[in-house]
This record gives structure tokens, sequence and C-alpha cells, in this order.
């Protein structure tokens, strides 16, 4: 899988790119992240992304021109042809373009199950107080939100984004048993889990000054499986 990330601060992503999960599975090329900053493709001396909006209005609105270079120079870049740890290459599959917008469609498991089929996804992070809605009309293949709120700008969004579906590629996150809570074309299931100690003595409870015991559900200390895996069963739900 190939992110390519357009953006005006581009340093935003320097730390995630190197922690954790998502730094091992660049390093073993299951996954390429790439960040353009945008101002590279403007036109004018002072490498202007912004202007006012016509009709008035507060804020500078993005504008379409830099925003169409930089897409055609990504979809114009040969595809990258990476190869899983099964060492199955990842080739012929189309790139999608998204947009981040408080009105695109809202981002979920099952969306992110179907972006991560893909070879290439370019994803535009927007800024100020909005982007041309050319961009949205004419460039993006998907408007999309990440929840009923609104940010200060798409680099957020961009980093959910390559988190949930980097997760869904086998050997990123491990041998691909770690995903058998995975149901095809519905989610993932999520039940409440438990570690040691069995019982936590809290001498204060937040707020309250009377000292309690937080303790394990028994049934996941009995040694039980099936009585566990029913226990788990109950207590689950499917994140779409």
């Amino acid at each position: 899988m190939k992110f390519d990330i357009i953006t005006i601060f581009p340093e935003i992503f320097k730390g995630f790119l190197k922690e954790s999960i998502i730094k091992r599975a660049i390093g073993k090329k299951l996954i390429a992240v790439n960040i353009h900053n945008l101002r590279n493709y403007t036109s004018d001396p002072h490498k202007t992304v912004d202007d006012k909006a016509f009709g008035g209005g507060r804020g500078m609105v993005m504008k379409v021109g830099p925003i169409y270079r930089a897409v055609q120079s990504l979809k114009s870049t040969p595809k990258q042809n990476l190869r899983f740890a099964t060492g199955q290459e990842i080739k012929n599959k189309k790139a999608k373009i998204i947009l981040f917008t408080p009105r695109g469609k809202k981002f979920n498991q099952k969306l992110a199950d179907s972006l991560s089929k893909l070879n290439q996804i370019i994803m535009i992070c927007g800024r100020y107080e909005g982007i041309d809605e050319r961009v949205s009309k004419y460039i993006a293949d998907e408007n999309i939100s990440i929840g009923d709120y609104v940010l200060m700008g798409g680099e957020l969004p961009a980093q959910v984004l390559i988190e949930a579906i980097s997760r869904l590629i086998p050997g990123v996150v491990g041998k691909s048993e770690l995903l058998k809570e995975r149901i095809k074309d519905k989610g993932f299931i999520e039940f409440p889990q438990y570690t040691r100690p069995p019982q936590f003595f809290a001498k204060k409870k937040f707020g309250r000054a009377r000292p309690e015991v937080w303790r394990t559900p028994k049934v996941l200390l009995s040694g039980n499986h099936k009585k566990i895996e029913e226990w788990r069963k109950k207590h689950s739900e499917i994140i779409e």
C-alpha cells in the first residue's frame, strides 16, 4: 500500500512515521508513506496556496490549481510494487483520491477494509476556511470525515486513516492470526479484556475517599475456554 499525503504542514507527520508499528511497516516495505508539500506545486514566486472566497466571507480558501497539479503528478508516478510478508505482490489495483471534509462520508471499519484493498491512496489535507469546491467535485474520488466535529486541518484524519488501513494489511501487525477478530465485510469483534493482577486494590476511587477492589470476572480466571468464549460473545460488539 502506498499513501501519498498532500499538505502544507509536512512536519506534522515526522513523529508519527518514526514510531511503533507504522515505522516497522515502512521498514519492511509493507507500506510506503510519502509526504508532499503543496507549496511545491504552486506557480507563483510566493508559493501561494490560498485566496479570498468569491462572494466574500471570513477566512481564506485553498486554491484548486496547486492541488490539481499535485494530484496529477502523483497519479502519473509509476505504481510501486510492494510485497506482503507472504511474498504476494500488490499490483494492478487503482489509486483512490481522498479529500478530508466535515461534509464527507463518515469513516468506519467497513470503509477502512475497502480502502485496504487498493494499491495507492492520495490524501488531500485542507486548511484555513476550506478548499475550493471544484476539488471535491472534480478531483476527489471520496470525501471523508472522521467524526461530527471540525478540525483545523486534514493532517490528523490522514494519520487516522493510515493507522486503520495499515492494520489490515497482512504482516503489519504481525501474524495473520492477530486479525482473527475480523469479520469479512462487517468489521471487528471487540470485547472487554483484563490482565494481571486479577484483583486491583484502589485506595481511592476517583472522586471518592473509600477504598475499592476492582475484580476481573471469575469466568476469565476459570480456565474453561468454552465458558470464556460464551462470556466474550455475550459482551462483544461489532465495530463497523
